[in-house]
C-alpha cells in the first residue's frame, strides 16, 4: 500500500483512503509543450476551485517541443502522471490544448482549444493550402473517427474553414471565443502599471519585439534586429522588451538563449521569460515588431501599431486572418533608417486600420469564460459552481528592469548651467568604432565583464555604497588610467563623483541617472569651470522628460 504509484493516489480505487477530500468528478489536463500549459493555464481556474472536481495533469511527450514541460508543471506545484497511467483509466473529461499525440487513446470527452489565435499555420512540410494545424482531417480524425469531442473555435470564419477541410468535425465545433485575447482586454486598465514593471517612463516608447519560432520568423531571418535596434535607439525615449516563442527556448535550451540574448540585456534590452509576461507587454506597448505568429496579430487587435519584420504568407492558410494581416501590415526595413520608420509607424497609425481582419480574434470578446466553463460543466454533468466564471487580468511582469550595463552618454548645457540636455545609447552602440564619438562620454559600471570597455571608459560607475567613497575613487581611478572620474553612493544613498585631480561632487537624484551626473561634472571640467561654482541644482532633460537632482560641491 505504501508504494502505490501516484495515478493511483490521485484518482485510484487503491488510493481512495489516502484521500481526504471525496472525488465527485475527474479532468485529465493533457499537456503537449509549455507553450499549450500557457494556454491551458488561462481556463484552468473555471473549475479548479470547485471540490467536486480532481485535476490530474499528464503530459504525451510526443511533441519535439516536450522538454521542459514537466519542469513547468512542477514548478506550479502539480505533479504529472504518466501518459501510460492516464490511458489506462477513464476520466469524465480531458482538456487539451494541442493536437499531435495519441490523443485517441484518451478515455474521457476530449476538449481542446487552440494555443494561439484560432488555427492558422500550415502543418510543418506542407507544401499545399492544407493541411492547416487544427483544423485538417490529419489534426481531428483518427482511422476515420473525430478525436476530440469538442473543438473549440474562437470565431465564426475557424468554422467556415473547418467546414471546408474537414467537415465531420462541424458539429462537434465550439465557437467560445479567445479566453488569451479576453484577459488582455480585461488587462487594459493596467497598461500604466505594466508599462511600469517594464520599466518605461511616462514620455517612453515601450517597443515590443515578438518571434514565433522557426527559420520564417523574426529571430530566424534577422537574428541581429535587437541589437540593431538597442544600439540606434535613445535609451531615454525607447523601452525595449523582447517576447521569444517557448519552441525557441526550449529546442535551443535556456542557457543557449540566455548566452544568445545576453548582449541585448547588457544594451538595457528585457527579454521576457517563455511563461509569461508577453500579455502584459503588448498591453504597455506603443508599437510591436512582429512576424506570422500570434503575438503580432493580437498586438494588431489591441489597437498597437505593428511592423513585420518577416512575413511568410505562405507559411500560413492564405484564407486565414493572419494571412490577411501579413498582406497589409507594413514591413520594416532592417537595412533602413530603424527610428525613423518606428516614428513614421506610431505616428500614422489609425487603431481601426485593421479591424475587418482583428475582428476575427473572437466572436464573443469578453465571453470566453462563461461559454467554456458552460460546456465543461455540461460534460462533468455538474451544476456550475456559485462563484462567476472570471476573466482574469494579465499578471504583472515578473522581469528585472533592464539598464545597459555600460552607456555613451551625450551631454550638452541648454539655456543656462544649470540645464543639460543627455541623449544615452548602450556602449554596445559603439561595437564597429575604434574610438568614441566627440562630445560623448563612455560610463563603463564595476559589473562590466567587457575588457574593452573598461579600457574605453572615461568614468567607471559603482552602485554600491562606500563608507568612504573618497578612498574608493582615488584606489579605483589609480588602476584605471584612461578613467578621469569614478562614481559611487555614500552611505545616505547620494552619488559621490570626483577624480584624482577633481574635487568630489554630491549628486541626490534618482539613482537611474547616475551616469548622467558623472557625465555632468565632465563637462563642466572639461569646460574649464570650477566645481565650487556648480549650481545647487540641476535639470537634466532626457528624452521627452527633466529630472532635476541637488548638487553639492565638497
Amino acid at each position: 500500500m505504501w508504494s502505490l504509484p501516484w495515478a493511483e493516489v490521485l484518482v485510484g480505487e487503491k488510493g481512495r483512503s489516502w484521500r481526504t477530500v471525496p472525488q465527485v468528478r475527474t479532468v485529465l489536463v493533457v499537456v503537449h509543450t509549455v507553450t499549450a500549459a500557457t494556454r491551458l493555464f488561462d481556463v484552468l481556474g473555471l473549475w479548479a476551485r470547485d471540490s467536486r472536481v480532481q485535476t490530474v495533469f499528464t503530459c504525451t511527450g510526443t511533441s519535439a517541443f516536450s522538454q521542459g514541460t514537466e519542469e513547468f508543471l512542477r514548478d506550479r506545484g502539480i505533479e504529472p502522471i504518466t501518459w501510460q497511467a492516464a490511458v489506462e483509466r477513464e476520466f469524465d473529461l480531458a482538456v487539451a490544448a494541442s493536437y499531435g499525440g495519441p490523443l485517441h487513446d484518451v478515455q474521457a470527452p476530449l476538449l481542446i482549444l487552440p494555443h494561439g489565435m484560432g488555427y492558422n499555420k500550415l502543418q510543418p512540410g506542407s507544401r499545399s493550402p492544407e493541411p492547416v494545424f487544427g483544423l485538417s482531417e490529419s489534426s481531428l480524425l483518427h482511422d476515420g473517427r473525430l478525436i476530440p469531442s469538442v473543438a473549440v473555435l474562437s470565431h465564426s470564419e475557424q468554422r467556415e474553414r473547418l467546414r471546408e477541410y474537414c467537415q465531420q468535425a462541424v458539429d462537434i465545433a465550439l465557437i467560445a471565443g479567445d479566453p488569451c485575447f479576453d484577459r488582455m482586454l480585461a488587462s487594459r486598465p493596467l497598461r500604466e502599471t505594466y508599462r511600469r514593471h517594464l520599466g518605461a517612463h511616462p514620455d517612453q516608447r515601450v517597443l515590443v519585439i515578438s518571434s514565433t519560432w522557426g527559420e520564417r520568423s523574426l529571430y530566424g531571418c534577422f537574428p541581429s534586429l535587437v541589437s540593431q535596434l538597442a544600439r540606434r535607439l535613445p535609451l531615454d525615449e525607447y523601452r525595449i522588451v523582447v517576447a521569444l516563442h517557448p519552441n525557441i527556448w526550449c529546442a535551443h535550451t535556456p542557457w543557449q538563449v540566455r548566452n544568445w540574448t545576453g548582449e541585448w540585456t547588457r544594451a538595457g534590452v528585457t527579454v521576457l521569460p517563455p511563461e509569461e509576461g508577453w500579455r502584459a507587454a503588448l498591453v504597455a506597448a506603443d508599437l510591436t515588431i512582429g512576424d506570422h505568429g500570434s503575438v503580432t496579430f493580437y498586438a494588431a487587435a489591441l489597437g498597437v501599431p505593428v511592423l513585420l519584420a518577416s512575413a511568410p504568407v505562405e507559411a500560413v492558410d492564405p484564407a486565414s486572418p493572419i494571412a490577411r494581416l501579413l498582406r497589409t501590415a507594413p514591413r520594416l526595413d532592417p537595412d533602413g533608417e530603424l527610428p525613423a520608420q518606428l516614428e513614421s509607424t506610431i505616428t500614422a497609425h489609425d487603431p481601426e486600420r485593421y479591424s475587418s481582419i482583428t475582428a476575427h480574434t473572437t466572436s464573443v470578446p469578453g465571453e470566453s469564460a462563461r461559454l467554456l466553463r458552460s460546456s465543461v460543466y455540461g460534460h462533468l454533468g455538474l451544476d456550475e459552481p456559485a462563484f462567476p466564471a472570471e476573466t482574469t487580468t494579465a499578471p504583472l511582469p515578473d522581469v528585472a528592469n533592464a539598464e545597459p550595463i555600460s552607456q555613451i552618454v551625450h551631454l550638452g548645457f541648454g539655456d543656462s548651467r544649470d540645464h543639460a540636455v543627455v541623449t544615452r545609447f548602450p556602449a554596445e552602440s559603439l561595437r564597429d568604432a575604434t574610438r568614441l564619438p566627440p562630445e560623448a562620454v563612455l560610463v563603463a559600471t564595476t559589473s562590466e565583464t567587457s575588457r574593452r570597455w573598461l579600457e574605453w571608459a572615461e568614468i567607471l560607475l559603482d552602485d554600491g555604497r562606500c563608507a568612504d567613497p573618497g578612498q574608493w575613487i582615488r584606489g579605483t581611478l589609480a588602476r584605471l588610467p584612461t578613467a578621469v572620474l569614478a562614481a559611487t553612493r555614500d552611505p545616505a544613498g547620494r552619488w559621490v563623483v570626483g577624480g584624482l585631480d577633481v574635487a568630489e561632487v554630491r549628486f541626490t537624484g534618482p539613482d537611474e541617472l547616475a551616469p548622467a551626473y558623472a557625465a555632468f561634472l565632465h563637462a563642466w571640467v572639461a569646460a574649464d569651470e570650477c566645481v565650487h561654482d556648480m549650481p545647487a541644482t540641476v535639470t537634466f532633460g532626457l528624452g521627452g522628460r527633466n529630472v532635476t537632482a541637488a548638487v553639492e560641491a565638497s
